[in-house]
């Protein structure tokens, strides 16, 4: 009994209840570690941060919870009943609370589930349910949970954002709210192959933040809309659902598994601890892959026109670069869909492939293959012989993939599932390649599946399955070569949560910037934990040598640089002259020397959004290593998570030395263009 109560003490301690008279409660308070919710009598909530330097979140109570009708939201409803027991589930010990109310304008009571766990502090998981108590349906268009207006407190800007969707203009994941912004945010399709992503927003300010999500444990079609209307400060965020339905006399509707969380930094604290609860939940990562942290050349720089002696031919100086993967891009195959050699490239067929992949290893390298799974080219053998392989959307026509002039494969059908184990072990058994590149922004998502051939119980088992077929990929490569490296590149894409267990390489997927390779590498950090961050080619960050941004927040270095000469046919140069290749072997050789790529990334220390300038830090043994990025910089910048010692401080990649400084906070003068890369070691 004494341990009975010990447990219940401790459980109220994290998460408490505060009610009227029972039947008749004002008002109920939840907490949840240093997140607070309060409901009113109206089943309005509100929610604040519990820390001394928080100010407030949000302006009194609002109606965040609603089942949506065509002539709106219902959203007020009296509250009659609040119960509170104990909780034991995968995710651990704690509290579930019980809201049940009933509308005042429409047959209908609501009861709002939260549930609080004592190893998530911070976090509540809401489920509502909706019952009609009438005698007539219901016409339901939708639902909504977590409609909050934040409170603006006079920063500039006044909010910073992660947002989760994916769109096919390749915008950031983490973004500026100022007036006149908005974004829905949809976890579907935003273009003919654009769409999935990370069902997280979170918004923060320099005292603190609060992000929504769901946490269901496939993907769903929900949206998270956040705006700020011009001429005004707070701004608005929520989880939409839309789906017309009738709800029947007597029948219930329950929204997905939602939650809030608080939470003081940027983002990335929420996203870790989204992902922490998502494993607690069941998902599983894929093990950490030693090999995936290995630099990387790929023969895209001589484009889809290459010859394989100009491949054969780059490898001498891939090799005395100390990089260790080639990677055999685009061009190779006959079709999408048909992954056999292309005759014109491989005489030979399969045997010249063999024999291509016998050079990169003779060369000490390892050998990957690029790959578009799910992708069928319309005139491609494979759909002749298996019409049905293609996903047919709502209008019974198939999805583009306008990027490769292709067709979606629906990831439901057992037919293209057979035929991708196929291709995965003529790649790694047949060719014995040694990992997999799959690339195409089509791999993050897939609308519904409308094909009747596939007899899906519904359309969205498509959506759900996509993380599916991915685990048979995975299984199945793992199956003949237990070290393959898997990266998954979703080109653009704000990268699926549910296909991330089933790589063991992520990467910044053709970047835009070199912004973006830092915070998606952040983004990453968080979600993933230590498995392995690949910056892409560094032709592609900003000037095209922006070794730093991938180098400084813990990120595998790579390129595609052509050498001793151009494809000539190839649209751009990436040559590697005499100049860029004393650039080039000074930054593989720092990244093989000091491989900061393998040791914890430290997001918590500073804010990517408000901190000036941005900064990053690792921590490898008892050093730190230190990121400073900005344009120009002439002022001080802070060293933090240092232990209460002496360290000696150096600037690693121009050799300067900086002196000693004092822990666990210290301050130095430093004078910078574009970036700056410090190591403090211990005295």
């Amino acid at each position: 009994m004494t341990n009975i109560l010990a447990r219940i003490m401790l459980l109220g301690l994290l998460a408490a209840l505060t009610a009227c008279q029972p039947g008749a409660p004002e008002e109920v308070t939840i907490k949840s570690g240093a997140l607070e919710l309060k409901f009113n009598s109206r089943m309005h909530s509100m929610a604040r941060l519990l820390a001394e330097e928080a100010k407030p979140l949000m302006e009194g109570f609002q109606p965040s919870e609603a089942l949506v009708l065509a002539s709106g939201p219902v959203q007020d409803f009296e509250l009659k009943e609040v119960t509170e027991s104990g909780l034991e589930d995968e995710r651990g010990a704690g509290r579930l609370y019980r809201l049940s109310g009933q509308s005042a304008g429409q047959p209908l009571t609501k009861t709002v589930e939260v549930s609080t766990y004592a190893d998530f502090p911070g976090l509540a998981v809401f489920k509502v349910i909706y019952t009609n108590t009438g005698d007539a349906p219901i016409d339901v268009q939708g639902w909504r949970n977590h409609a909050y207006q934040l409170a603006a407190q006079g920063d500039e800007p006044p909010f910073w954002s992660f947002q989760g969707a994916s769109y096919d203009d390749r915008r950031d994941w983490i973004q500026p709210i100022r007036p006149g912004f908005s974004q829905e945010n949809y976890m579907g399709m935003n273009a003919s192959d654009y769409g999935g992503g990370t069902p997280v927003v979170s918004l923060w300010r320099p005292d603190c933040g609060l992000a929504i999500g769901h946490v269901e444990m496939t993907p769903r079609l929900v949206s998270l809309p956040v705006n700020m209307p011009e001429g005004s400060q707070p701004a608005n965020v929520r989880i939409d659902y839309r789906k017309e339905q009738q709800l029947a006399p007597g029948a219930s509707l329950s929204t997905y598994e939602t939650f809030v969380l608080a939470h003081t930094g940027d983002y990335y604290p929420a996203l870790r601890e989204y992902s922490r609860f998502m494993q607690a939940s069941g998902l599983e990562f894929a093990p950490v892959e030693e090999a995936a942290f290995e630099p990387v050349w790929c023969a895209w720089g001589y484009e889809r026109e290459f010859t394989t002696d100009e491949i054969i031919g780059t490898l001498p100086k891939v090799k005395e670069l100390g990089i260790k993967w080639a990677v055999l891009d685009d061009g190779y195959q006959i079709a999408e869909g048909d992954w056999q050699p292309n005759p014109k490239k491989f005489p030979r067929g399969e045997a010249d492939m063999k024999a291509l992949v016998a050079a990169i290893h003779d060369a000490g390298l390892k050998a990957q293959i690029w790959w578009a799974p799910l992708a069928v080219d319309p005139g491609a053998k494979l759909l002749e012989q298996d019409p049905a392989i293609i996903l047919l959307n709502e209008q019974s026509k198939p999805q583009d993939i306008t990027w490769w002039d292709s067709y979606y494969m629906s990831p439901a059908y057992e037919g293209a599932r057979a035929h991708t184990r196929e291709v995965v072990q003529m790649f790694l058994r047949d060719w014995d390649f040694d990992g997999l590149k799959m690339d195409g922004q089509h791999l993050n998502a897939v609308p519904p599946d409308y094909n009747p051939v596939h007899k899906l119980e519904y359309p969205e088992q498509s959506v759900e399955q996509l993380p599916g077929f991915f685990k048979m990929v995975y299984e199945t490569a793992m199956s003949i070569k237990p070290n393959a490296v898997m990266e998954l590149c979703p080109c653009g894409c704000n990268f699926s949560f549910y296909n991330m267990p089933y790589m063991n390489q992520s990467v910044s997927s053709d970047p835009l910037s070199s912004w973006q390779i830092r915070h998606k590498g952040k983004t990453f950090k968080a979600l993933t934990g230590r498995a392995a961050y690949f910056g892409d080619h560094v032709e592609l960050s900003d000037g095209g040598a922006d070794f730093a941004s991938s180098f400084g927040i813990g990120a595998v270095l790579g390129t595609k640089f052509t050498w001793p000469k151009d494809n000539p046919k190839a649209a751009a140069s990436y040559l590697l002259t005499p100049e860029k290749e004393v650039v080039w072997k000074k930054w593989f050789g720092l990244y093989n020397d000091m491989m900061l790529s393998r040791e914890p990334y430290l997001g918590e220390l500073y804010d990517i959004g408000y901190d000036k300038p941005e900064a990053h830090a690792i921590l490898k043994g008892e050093a730190m290593y230190y990121a400073f990025y900005a344009p120009e910089w002439d002022d001080k910048v802070e060293l933090r998570g240092l232990q209460d010692r002496r360290y000696r401080v150096r600037d690693y990649v121009n050799g300067r030395e900086y002196g000693i400084v004092q822990g666990p906070l210290a301050s130095l003068a430093v004078q910078f263009e574009g970036y700056l890369l410090l190591e403090a070691v211990p005295e």
